[in-house]
């Protein structure tokens, strides 16, 4: 049985952690509140471009290999965004079993299916199980931007438009709330503009319908604009899940920290409970000896 000691430092012990974990979840809530505002301001902007190209891909029936649909894709390139630290709860590990049953159910599907890794927990994951990624990019948190998202998707489109790959996936956390956050996967490449088309009856371009008249005189020319709007909204997507993951993070984060938090609590009251009953107990013990010492004394 441990002594009076030994409880007593691990309950300075655990009351040290605590308060580190008070802090964590502090510093995670000012940085989910910044990702939040982020993710609301740019949500409406990505959704918005889609559907503009959607219009004038619709009205002049233009080809574009970015949107070109590929039935049975041969070559696959899916890219796992994950976080470069833990203590986030089951932000990793959820996104590293999915992306690992995927790869296991595809595997022999495709002639050829690579992995893009954007976070050191993916990586580490899948390398554990000696799946190799074409490459890792590492401080997505530290350093999420337009810039970063810009570069990774210039990469991804020059390796698509070479043929490289048929398609390209993305799995990631996507941010409902504070405690909540959804795996998803999404095609980046080639992009889907039907998902513009699923916003309802009243949207612009739902069944069929477009703002634009096929009659309209474009400057410059639809291609030019589809080709500018296509880049640029890749580029958008890749930033918003980038921005949608790192949000989820801090989510997760903060809600982890909690957790620890209000266990360590736990923790401190029971080892004081047994330390005061220890305690009293040896008091109880010592007061005995000196009666019965006494005792013996007058006997």
């Amino acid at each position: 049985m441990a002594n009076l000691r030994d409880i007593r430092n691990r309950i300075s012990s655990v009351k040290n952690t605590q308060q580190i974990t008070r802090a964590m979840k502090m510093v995670s809530a000012a940085k989910l509140r910044r990702a939040q505002n982020n993710i609301q301001n740019l949500r409406p902007f990505a959704n918005h471009i889609l559907s503009v190209i959607a219009d004038i891909a619709s009205t002049e029936r233009l080809e574009h290999k970015l949107l070109a649909t590929v039935e049975a894709p041969k070559k696959v390139l899916t890219v796992v965004l994950t976080s470069d630290r833990g203590l986030a709860g089951g932000f990793n590990s959820n996104i590293n079993r999915f992306a690992m049953k995927y790869y296991q159910d595809n595997k022999s599907k495709y002639e050829k299916m690579d992995f893009l890794f954007i976070g050191r927990k993916g990586s580490d994951f899948f390398r554990a199980r000696s799946v190799k990624g074409v490459d890792t990019i590492l401080n997505l948190a530290r350093e999420v931007s337009f810039p970063l998202a810009q570069g990774v998707a210039g990469r991804l489109m020059d390796e698509f438009n070479k043929g490289d790959y048929d398609a390209v996936y993305l799995i990631y956390n996507e941010f409902k709330s504070a405690i909540s956050q959804v795996v998803t996967k999404e095609q980046l490449l080639p992009v889907d503009v039907s998902k513009a088309r699923m916003a309802g009856p009243d949207h612009p371009t739902a069944n069929g319908n477009t703002r634009f008249s096929p009659d309209m005189i474009f400057e410059p020319s639809p291609e030019e604009i589809i080709d500018d709007l296509l880049k640029k909204h890749f580029a958008i997507q890749v930033y918003r899940a980038m921005a949608e993951s790192v949000a989820a993070e801090h989510g997760a984060r903060m809600a982890a920290m909690e957790n620890a938090t209000k266990n360590a609590g736990e923790m401190i009251r029971s080892m004081t409970l047994t330390y005061n009953k220890l305690r009293q107990a040896s008091i109880t013990t010592e007061l005995i000896e000196i009666t019965s010492g006494a005792e013996a004394l007058k006997g």
